[in-house]
């Protein structure tokens, strides 16, 4: 697709984003006994399509908020921070304390994920129980509710991998004590995100025309679905699930260079079925909250880079990643090509930001630094507002999924044309035959790893697999003596949540 477009539908669709969270976040506010007629209310919202998509928008911005968002720069860095492949340094309290795991239920960055996340629920409900009463044909009011069932799945499936039981909150409130429920269990938490995500994959579209391109698709859908079962460990589902979108009608594949999923120039490309989209639109400033100064951009690439270039070098790639990119070379004896596009060390004419990385300041004692989701080709991040699209669900995750599916069914042969697509990419060679279920699920482990460093999965994975206690011991991660187990298997449910809802329960072992 032409690079060019792909700006321009950025821009339109962040145009709307900007314009309907102004328009919603006034619609959000309680009724006053006098009521500007210039105002949006509930009286005179959700009448068209137009309210609806603007409920939506809003309902997708709380993804990417600056604090409050799961793929926001504070979001970014918890799903990565706690993982043996990547350290937070010391400046802010709130990172340091979840990326060394001397965190506490009063630490701020986990508390403003967990509040983002009831926002977009919250605002999915919204849309869910208002779009049947506006002027719209009944079989695109389906559409609408099934994708805001889709942003309400995947909220409340990112709130399950973080804070385990949580309220099930399947409806606005209509009455202040209705917002103080009990933490549901985990049975009824899963099937409820099943459901939601079953009606999405059977009522969204394919695709949209491409001013809406972003938007949740069944696809997407499909795929999240097929997640929720792997970490429940239904392999059949998983495997049957996923295996839908490895063929037609969808066309999704591996791009030919992995690095091009991490360039603002290919978001929106043939191997992403869902992400969160940024754009250099809006007002200045990132932190302004909800409202017309707001920018659309995001600050993770900022806060990576390194001082030379007026970043904040706030995070960076453990040496046991470094060195796990380096276990086997590529079939022309170079580095795996996901070792280019992901770090960047001091070899032969390394560059970082237009400059040789050797003048570089090294920090903290490792020998890499982040070069994935960076603007590292140019000469610095400018204004610090990156146009990078975070990567929700990628085709290479479905690859890999289905692939574990598999070899916990015994079914390895189907295993491995999965895992060789991902290898053949990464110019490493095809898998020696004769592996049993143990030696392809280490190579699964492996692939995981590199495949997906800096993209919020790392942690989340040893802890399906019974790995983090080993893992964790084993790397050169500051904080890793403090790690016990189960407590810091989930965050502990934020004390402003417990001092506010009383029939809360705080998780065990906090």
């Amino acid at each position: 697709m032409n690079i060019e477009y792909i700006s321009q539908v950025k821009r339109v669709i962040t145009a709307v984003l900007i314009v309907s969270v102004m328009i919603f976040a006034v619609g959000c506010t309680d009724k006053l006994s006098l009521e500007n007629p210039n105002t949006q209310t509930d009286a005179n919202f959700w009448k068209n399509e137009e309210d609806v998509l603007s409920g939506l928008a809003a309902t997708y911005k709380v993804l990417k908020d600056i604090n409050r968002g799961y793929f926001g720069v504070r979001g970014v860095e918890l799903s990565n921070g706690r993982g043996d492949d990547f350290f937070i340094r010391n400046d802010v309290q709130s990172l340091y304390q979840l990326s060394t795991f001397t965190n506490n239920p009063t630490t701020t960055t986990p508390r403003d994920i967990y509040d983002g996340f009831f926002r977009g629920i919250f605002r999915a409900n919204q849309v869910i129980e208002n779009t049947p009463n506006a002027s719209i044909d009944e079989a695109k009011k389906a559409e609408l509710i099934a994708e805001a069932k889709f942003l309400r799945a995947l909220n409340y499936f990112y709130l399950i991998i973080n804070f385990g039981d949580v309220p099930l909150i399947s409806s606005v409130p209509k009455e202040r004590e209705q917002y103080f429920a009990p933490p549901a269990n985990q049975t009824d938490l899963w099937n409820f995100i099943i459901a939601d995500l079953t009606e999405a994959k059977n009522t969204l579209p394919l695709n949209y025309s491409d001013v809406y391109i972003g938007r949740a698709t069944s696809g997407a859908a499909i795929a999240q679905l097929g997640k929720v079962y792997l970490y429940m460990e239904r392999w059949e589902d998983a495997a049957n699930e996923l295996d839908i979108i490895t063929k037609a009608p969808y066309d999704y594949t591996l791009l030919d260079d992995y690095e091009h999923n991490f360039m603002a120039a290919y978001d929106n490309n043939k191997e992403s079925l869902f992400e969160v989209q940024m754009q250099n639109v809006g007002g200045p400033q990132p932190w302004a909250g909800e409202n017309a100064n707001e920018s659309q951009g995001t600050t993770v690439a900022q806060e990576f880079a390194p001082a030379e270039v007026a970043g904040w070098f706030e995070a960076f790639p453990t040496n046991k990643i470094f060195q796990a990119f380096q276990q086997e070379k590529t079939v022309d004896g170079d580095f795996d090509a996901r070792m280019y596009a992901s770090l960047v060390w001091d070899y032969p004419g390394a560059l970082y930001y237009n400059r040789p990385f050797s003048t570089i300041k090294k920090q903290f004692g490792f020998n890499a630094m982040i070069r994935k989701y960076q603007n590292w080709r140019n000469n610095d991040e400018g204004i610090f507002i990156s146009e990078n699209n975070e990567k929700v669900i990628r085709f290479a995750d479905v690859l890999l999924m289905r692939a574990e599916a598999l070899v916990q069914l015994g079914r390895i042969e189907e295993a491995y044309p999965l895992i060789d697509r991902i290898r053949t990419r990464a110019k490493l060679a095809p898998l020696a035959a004769g592996k049993n279920q143990q030696a392809m699920m280490i190579e699964i482990m492996h692939q995981r790893m590199l495949e997906f460093f800096r993209e919020g999965l790392r942690f989340y994975d040893l802890r399906r697999w019974g790995k983090l206690a080993d893992e964790i011991a084993v790397s050169d991660k500051e904080g890793r003596q403090f790690l016990t187990l189960p407590r810091h298997e989930l965050f502990p449910i934020p004390q402003d949540e417990l001092n506010t809802n009383p029939n809360m329960v705080q998780n065990p072992n906090w």
